[in-house]
C-alpha cells in the first residue's frame, strides 16, 4: 500500500512537458515521447506548441510552464528566438532543452557552412517526397495506355511505337515529379479518343531510326526465347509503324523527339525543359 501512495505521489510531481516549435512541432514532440518513455510507466502529458513566431508567444508559454513546473523542448531555428527562449527560461527558473540549437552549430562550425535557419524545411521535404510517390503511383497506373481516363490528368502524355522508351521516361520524369501517361502507337489499334482532347503542348511524340528500333527489337526478342525474324523486328513492319506514328503525331500537332542516339536521361531533359517553358499554359 506504501509503495502505491509512493508511486501516487510521484506520477502527481511529473512536469507537463512543452513541446515548443517554429513549425509543426513533430521533431519536439518526438523527442519528448522518446525520453519520456526511458521512465515510469505512466504518460507525461505533452503539449505541443506548434508555430512559435515571436518573443510575445515564447514568454507566454514560458510563463505558463512556470505555473506547472513545466519543462520546454524546443525546435526553433531562429538563433535570436533560440536566445530568447533561454534567457527568459533562466529569468523565470524554467527547465529547457534546446534540441536544434546545439546541432545547428555543431555542424556550422564544422562544415564552414551556414544554416537557412528556415523553419519547416523538413516537412517540405516531406511534401516533395509524397508527390514523388503520386508522379509514380500515376506513370504506373497510366502505363501503356491502360486507362484513357488518365490522359486528361497527366502533366505530359508521350506517344511512340513500341520499345521507344515510353515506360522508363514515364518513370524517370516520375520521380521528377512529373506525371506522366503513356500510349502505344500500333497501325491495327486506333489511339483513344481521348488522347485528341489532351493539348498539343502536353504530347510528346518519339521516333526513331528504323535500323536502331530494329536492332533494339531483335534483342528484346532474343531476350524472350524468340528468332529474331518474327514481324515485331522486321525492318519493313517498322518502318510502317513509324509511318503511322508520324500520321498521328501531326494531327496532334505534338512536339516529336527522336530517341535514336539519347539515353533516357537526355531524353527526360529534353521533356523537362520543354514542360518547365510551357507550365504557365497548363
Amino acid at each position: 500500500m506504501w509503495q502505491r501512495a509512493k508511486e501516487a505521489i510521484i506520477i502527481a510531481k511529473l512536469p507537463i512537458i512543452y513541446a515548443v516549435s517554429d513549425s509543426i512541432g513533430e521533431t519536439a514532440e518526438s523527442v519528448v515521447k522518446a525520453t519520456t518513455s526511458q521512465f515510469v510507466q505512466e504518460k507525461f502529458d505533452v503539449i505541443r506548441v506548434p508555430y512559435v513566431k515571436d518573443k510575445a508567444q515564447v514568454e507566454k508559454v514560458i510563463e505558463e510552464a512556470k505555473e506547472n513546473n513545466g519543462i520546454i523542448c524546443y525546435t526553433v531555428v531562429s538563433p535570436e528566438l533560440r536566445e530568447h527562449i533561454a534567457h527568459k527560461a533562466m529569468e523565470h527558473d524554467v527547465e529547457v532543452v534546446d534540441v536544434l540549437g546545439p546541432m545547428l552549430k555543431a555542424i556550422e562550425k564544422t562544415s564552414g557552412l551556414l544554416p537557412k535557419n528556415q523553419a519547416g524545411l523538413i516537412h517540405a521535404l516531406d511534401h516533395e517526397y509524397f508527390k514523388r510517390v503520386e508522379a509514380v503511383e500515376f506513370a504506373v497506373k497510366y502505363d501503356d495506355g491502360k486507362n484513357p481516363l488518365g490522359l486528361a490528368k497527366a502533366d505530359v502524355v508521350i506517344i511512340g511505337v513500341s520499345r521507344t522508351s515510353k515506360t522508363p521516361l514515364s518513370m524517370y520524369l516520375a520521380h521528377k515529379q512529373i506525371k506522366v501517361a503513356n500510349v502505344p502507337l500500333v497501325p491495327e489499334i486506333m489511339p483513344p479518343e481521348e488522347l485528341f482532347k489532351v493539348p498539343p503542348h502536353k504530347i510528346i511524340g518519339l521516333l526513331i531510326d528504323p535500323f536502331k528500333l530494329n536492332e533494339i527489337r531483335s534483342e528484346r526478342l532474343k531476350t524472350m526465347g524468340l528468332t529474331d525474324g518474327a514481324a515485331y523486328a522486321d525492318v519493313k513492319r517498322i518502318n510502317e509503324e513509324l509511318e503511322y506514328a508520324k500520321g498521328i503525331m501531326r494531327r496532334l500537332h505534338c512536339t516529336i523527339i527522336n530517341v535514336s542516339n539519347r539515353a533516357i536521361e537526355e531524353t527526360a531533359g529534353m521533356i523537362l525543359e520543354y514542360v518547365q517553358k510551357n507550365k504557365d499554359r497548363r
